[in-house]
């Protein structure tokens, strides 16, 4: 429970910090993220990495989809069965994913003040592996 409220909690503020004004984040002074030190900086540059890895992880996905979809044969090994086998075994993938990271990695840090860098972190490392997975299939998923 106490994890779930923290994630809303970075996700909320977050999303105020994107959502600022033009002029006021202009002036905001940019993160270096290679020298971040804050947890605030961490957790921003943690949440900015884990962001390029769930679009990539989105555009690989796309591509392995419209691969399934030119996908020929009899049932059971025609397209539409394909792409249902594709889309349970990324719904099954995602929720390992969540668990793995957002359930168990909090667990071990106790919600201490890493907790949201080592979710954000477990969440990049794993999407960007399962974005290799898919990209790995080619044109034969």
């Amino acid at each position: 429970m106490l994890s779930t409220a923290k994630s809303l909690a970075v996700a909320i503020g977050l999303a105020c910090a994107w959502s600022l004004p033009p002029a006021f984040a202009a002036d905001a002074p940019r993160i270096d993220c290679a020298q971040a030190t804050s947890t605030v900086e961490i957790n921003f540059c943690a949440d900015k990495d884990y962001q390029v890895a769930d679009k990539a992880l989105n555009d690989a996905y796309a591509k392995a989809l419209a691969d399934v979809r030119k996908r020929g044969g009899e049932k059971p090994y025609d397209a539409k069965s394909y792409e249902d086998a594709f889309r349970n075994a990324q719904r099954a993938w995602l929720a390992y994913r969540d668990a793995e990271c957002k359930d168990l990695v909090a667990q071990e840090w106790s919600g201490g003040t890493g907790t949201t860098a080592a979710v954000l972190g477990c969440l990049t490392r794993k999407t960007a592996e399962r974005t290799k997975e898919l990209l790995d299939r080619g044109d034969n998923p």
